[in-house]
C-alpha cells in the first residue's frame, strides 16, 4: 500500500528532459509545424507568439469556443500566472499541443478544419515503416515455434515506440531492432505475457496505442498473428481523435494504414492488409476513440465510462512512454518502486511496452538505476532500453492515495 506518492516531474526540475522538452523541443516542433504546411500570416504569428510564450512568457488560457474549451480552462486555473517552465511536465506536454491546434483553427470552420498539421510528418513515416515491415516479413524465421515467433513480433512492436515523430533523438534509431535487444529489456515478462495467451485467458484484447507509423505498423503485424493463431476473439485499438504529441495514432491514421497495406506491391503486406480489413469488417478488431485520450488527465482519472468498458477487458496494452507516464502519474518514483502498487487502481491487467524515453521507471531490482547511470548518463532518455512489464490487476483491487 502506497501512502504517500513522490512529487511530479516539473519543468523547473534544471537540467532535466522535462525542461528541455519545452525549452528547446517544443519550439522546435512549431518550426516544424510553420514549414511543412502553408499557412497565412495570421496563423503565422500565432505559432510565433506561442513560442514566445513558451520562451517566458505566462501560459495563457484557451480562447476558442469548443466543446473541450471548459475542461482546458478548469484544468489551467491552478497555473493562472505562472510560466511554462513552473508548469508540471505532462500537463506542459498535453496543454501545448491543444493550444497549437488552437493556433491553426483546427477546431474552426474554414480551410484549415480538422486539417492535421503533422501530416506530411506522419505520411514520411508511413512509407517508411511499411519497407520496414517488409524488411521483418522477407527475414521472419516461420519454421520457430509459435513462442518464439510470438515472442519476435513482441519485440518489433515494443523496438517500434522509438519511431517517435516529437523525438528526433529516438527516431534516427526507430528502423532497427536492437543488437543484443533482449539484454536491454530492463523487465521482461515476455513468457508470463505468452502464457496467457496460450491458455486462452485472453478472449478480449484492448491496445492503447502509441505513434503511428512504423509503431502503429509493427503493432498491426503482433495484433495479426494472435488473431491468426487463435489466440484472441476481439481487440479494441484505442486511438486518438485529433492531433496529439505529433505522431499519435489518431483513426484516420489506422484507415491511411491500412489502406497502404492493402495497397502495398509486397505481398505479405497486402495479406496483412486484407487480414486486417476482413477483422474490422468482422468486428474483431474495433478502432475507436475517446477523448480523454488527448487530454492532460492520469489514468487514476479515467472517466467512469471508459473505466467500465476496461474493466470487461482481459489485459490492456499500454504501449509507449506517454502511457507509462500516465499509468504512475509522471511523478519521481524510486526505480525500485512496486508497479502493482502504484496502479493498483487499474480495472483489469495490464502489459506496459516501451523503450525508454523519459525520466521515470519503477520495478527494477535494487541497484541497477544506480549501474545503468555510471554506464550511460542518458539511459532514461535514449531509446536504448526497453521493458516489457506485465501487472496482473484484480478486479477487487483499490488504491489510497491520490
Amino acid at each position: 500500500m502506497i501512502d504517500v506518492a513522490p512529487a511530479p516531474l516539473m519543468v523547473s526540475e534544471p537540467g532535466s528532459f522535462a525542461e528541455y522538452t519545452i525549452v528547446q523541443r517544443k519550439p522546435a516542433i512549431i518550426a516544424e509545424v510553420v514549414a511543412r504546411n502553408e499557412y497565412g500570416p495570421d496563423i503565422v504569428a500565432e505559432l510565433g507568439a506561442l513560442q514566445k510564450e513558451l520562451a517566458g512568457g505566462l501560459v495563457e488560457p484557451l480562447r476558442e469556443e469548443t466543446g473541450d474549451a471548459l475542461f482546458w480552462y478548469e484544468v489551467w486555473q491552478p497555473w493562472r500566472g505562472k510560466t511554462w517552465r513552473e508548469l508540471p511536465w505532462f500537463f506542459a506536454e498535453a496543454y501545448f499541443y491543444r493550444r497549437l491546434l488552437e493556433c491553426v483553427r483546427y477546431f474552426q470552420p474554414g480551410p484549415w478544419h480538422l486539417r492535421d498539421p503533422f501530416e506530411s510528418q506522419k505520411r514520411e513515416a508511413l512509407s517508411q515503416g511499411l519497407e520496414v515491415l517488409s524488411a521483418f516479413y522477407a527475414s521472419f524465421p516461420r519454421d520457430l515455434p509459435l513462442e518464439q515467433q510470438f515472442a519476435l513480433w513482441l519485440e518489433r512492436s515494443l523496438w517500434g515506440n522509438r519511431a517517435d515523430l516529437s523525438n528526433a533523438a529516438t527516431l534516427a534509431k526507430a528502423h532497427h531492432i536492437m543488437p543484443q535487444s533482449m539484454e536491454r529489456l530492463l523487465i521482461n515478462h515476455t513468457q508470463d505475457v505468452w502464457r496467457l495467451f496460450l491458455e486462452g485467458k485472453v478472449r478480449r484484447l484492448d491496445v492503447v496505442a502509441d505513434n503511428s507509423g512504423l509503431e502503429l505498423l509493427s503493432d498491426l503485424g503482433l495484433l495479426d498473428f494472435l488473431m491468426s493463431h487463435g489466440l484472441l476473439k476481439t481487440i479494441n485499438l484505442h486511438l486518438k481523435g485529433q492531433p496529439f504529441f505529433v505522431s499519435d495514432a489518431m483513426v484516420k491514421d489506422f484507415g491511411a494504414t491500412l489502406a497502404a497495406l492493402c495497397e502495398a506491391q509486397d505481398q505479405a503486406l497486402r495479406l496483412l492488409g486484407q487480414r486486417l480489413k476482413e477483422a474490422v469488417e468482422a468486428g474483431r478488431l474495433v478502432p475507436c476513440d475517446h477523448p480523454f485520450w488527448t487530454t492532460c488527465l492520469f489514468f487514476r482519472q479515467f472517466p467512469d465510462d471508459l473505466y467500465a468498458s476496461l474493466a470487461q477487458s482481459d489485459l490492456i496494452l499500454l504501449k509507449g512512454d506517454v502511457n507509462y507516464r500516465r499509468l504512475i502519474d509522471d511523478r519521481h518514483w524510486p526505480p525500485t518502486s512496486d508497479l502493482a502498487a502504484i496502479a493498483a487502481y487499474m480495472p483489469s491487467s495490464f502489459l506496459a511496452l516501451r523503450t525508454l524515453k523519459g525520466e521515470l521507471i519503477v520495478g527494477l531490482p535494487e541497484g541497477l538505476a544506480e549501474r545503468l547511470a555510471a554506464e550511460d548518463p542518458s539511459w532514461l532518455i535514449n531509446g536504448e532500453r526497453g521493458l516489457i512489464h506485465l501487472v496482473r490487476v484484480s478486479k477487487a483491487s483499490s488504491c489510497s492515495w491520490g
